[in-house]
């Protein structure tokens, strides 16, 4: 092969680089522009939400720690009692679904070869 299609050969290769990484930072730049438009977008939205600021921040979180065992009671009840209940509504549901499961109705997806 003479010299100069090694020159022709690696400056079409050069070209084509260039090419293709203009192509892919004109993509970028159009997925960035999209995105901000959707930033935009977004942030008009979140404005027009009313977030109450009338209402007071949760209290303070306060170890249990250092409070006394007398005004601790009834709320560790009441949050076993919701426990027991959120453990009886999913057992219930669990049964149900395996009566479901042992007594499906019979269907023959295939033709019988009898």
């Amino acid at each position: 092969m003479p010299w100069w299609s090694w020159i022709l050969l690696w400056t079409c290769l050069f070209l084509a680089l260039l090419g293709m990484l203009a192509w892919f930072g004109y993509a970028l730049f159009r997925k960035a522009v999209r995105t901000m438009e959707a930033l935009e977008a977004l942030a008009s939205q979140v404005a027009g939400l009313d977030l109450a600021p009338e209402l007071s921040p949760r209290p303070r979180f306060r170890s249990a720690v250092f409070e006394e065992t007398a005004d601790v009671l009834p709320a560790v009840e009441l949050g076993r009692a919701e426990q027991a209940h959120r453990r009886q509504i999913r057992r219930d549901r669990l049964v149900a679904r395996g009566k479901l499961l042992q007594h499906a109705p019979f269907t023959q997806r295939t033709d019988s070869h009898a």
